[in-house]
């Protein structure tokens, strides 16, 4: 039996012939124990009366009790003396006599209907009732089929409420397993079940957000890595041939320099889109965390003749992976710091309110067209097609600041702030919000 439901259906099958066997039983032994017993007691009453009728007013009140017994009551009665003669009739039943008498003794064949006797307690009077014919078993049977009807369609219904989820669920892992990336279970349910298929989602949702970011890796590398290896492949043949082969081995290490920058920044955004059980969530003090970064920043800014100013007024604790969150910060800083012209400033600024926590930074140099503005957060995307990694870097580090703030369940815009760039982030102060 390989289906569940049959499996089902035979368990419910024989546990309902098991309880009906059982309760057959036990009504058998509460019938011998209660039943039998109150029988037995009527039939030794209405021996006494009968006899007492019998010893006071002779015939005429036996007859009389016995007429108003066997109309209350089915079947017919006779008291005999100990020889067996009918103390009404005269009429001798030596056979009846001579059956068993004891209170135990079970109803007797005779003449082809079934006859209880029992004794007096002083020996001289045999008291036989005529008993009913036994109720056919075929009489019950209507009841027994409206018994079964009960117990098996709920039985029914309630095998197909668990193994028609479980089949749902089953073609959805399928689907799944086929390639079908995006399909999921409905876990309308709050049961076991219902945790599974609940279970199945997050499990599938982890697994693709791995597949797909396995893919996107592939395809970038490929893409990007096109170029440098042209580039390096030229210096190569460059320094074969070049009579100054210094300059053209200069080269060759330039560009396996930035060859290791762009392979760390893929790394840095595979991680960023990762599995996000695998990241480190604790309390992260927002303030102390963009107090190090701008520090850490300040030299690139004074190297670059462009000033760094912070307000920092937000004393939240966030709820998040502290490095995710300090490459997040950092990248946007370092981008800012990148595009804003000589001797202007870069603003960092961090509120914060009841709910969650707002940085913005701020650059003052030419801004990006309105209609890129939410292109500069995809993977190597550059406003200028032109620019290569020496001008403006190889175009991940905000679609890593985007990935991260995902992460987090926040959110981030940019918009031009004439002059310059704003980058505007939003984490809530509780995950899931």
């Amino acid at each position: 039996m390989r289906s569940l439901l049959t499996r089902i259906l035979v368990t419910f099958g024989v546990a309902l012939a098991a309880g009906t066997l059982v309760m057959f039983w036990v009504s058998a032994q509460l019938s011998r124990t209660m039943v039998s017993g109150l029988f037995h007691g009527m039939e030794r009453m209405q021996l006494q009366q009968a006899q007492s009728a019998y010893e006071t007013g002779g015939a005429p009140a036996l007859r009389s009790y016995l007429t108003g017994l066997d109309g209350m009551m089915k079947g017919k009665r006779l008291l005999l003396d100990a020889s067996g003669r009918d103390l009404l009739t005269g009429v001798r039943y030596a056979e009846l006599a001579a059956l068993p008498t004891a209170d135990d003794a079970p109803p007797q064949r005779h003449h082809g209907e079934l006859v209880i006797v029992r004794q007096s307690p002083d020996g001289r009077y045999r008291f036989v009732i005529t008993a009913l014919p036994p109720i056919p078993i075929s009489t019950f049977f209507p009841y027994f089929a409206i018994a079964i009807f009960l117990a098996v369609v709920p039985g029914i219904w309630l095998s197909l409420g668990i193994v028609r989820p479980i089949r749902e669920l089953s073609t959805v892992m399928n689907r799944f397993g086929s390639g079908q990336l995006q399909a999921r279970a409905e876990p309308s349910r709050r049961d076991e079940i219902g945790d599974s298929a609940r279970a199945f989602n997050t499990m599938a949702g982890r697994i693709s957000t791995l597949m797909v970011a396995e893919r996107r890796l592939l395809q970038d590398v490929s893409h990007e890595l096109r170029s440098p290896l042209a580039r390096l492949g030229f210096a190569a043949e460059l320094m074969r041939t070049s009579p100054d082969p210094d300059a053209a081995l200069a080269r060759m290490k330039r560009e396996i320099t930035r060859l290791s920058q762009l392979v760390g920044t893929l790394l840095e955004m595979t991680s960023a889109e990762g599995d996000p059980a695998t990241h480190r969530m604790v309390p992260v003090e927002l303030g102390n965390l963009l107090q190090e970064v701008v520090e850490d920043c300040a030299l690139e800014a004074a190297a670059r003749h462009v000033l760094l100013r912070s307000r920092l007024d937000s004393p939240q604790t966030l709820p998040g992976d502290p490095e995710l969150l300090r490459r997040c910060v950092e990248n946007v800083l370092r981008n800012a710091i990148r595009y804003a012209p000589e001797n202007t400033e870069v603003t960092v600024e961090a509120d914060g309110t009841e709910h969650a926590v707002h940085l913005a930074v701020r650059d003052c140099g030419p801004g990006v067209p309105e209609q890129m503005l939410e292109r500069i957060f995809d993977p190597f995307f550059r406003v200028e097609q032109s620019r290569d990694a020496a001008q403006g870097g190889v175009g991940l580090g905000l679609s890593i600041v985007r990935r991260v703030v995902q992460l987090h369940h926040g959110q981030i815009r940019a918009r031009n702030a004439q002059p310059g760039l704003c980058i505007e982030i939003t984490f809530p102060l509780a995950p899931g919000h």
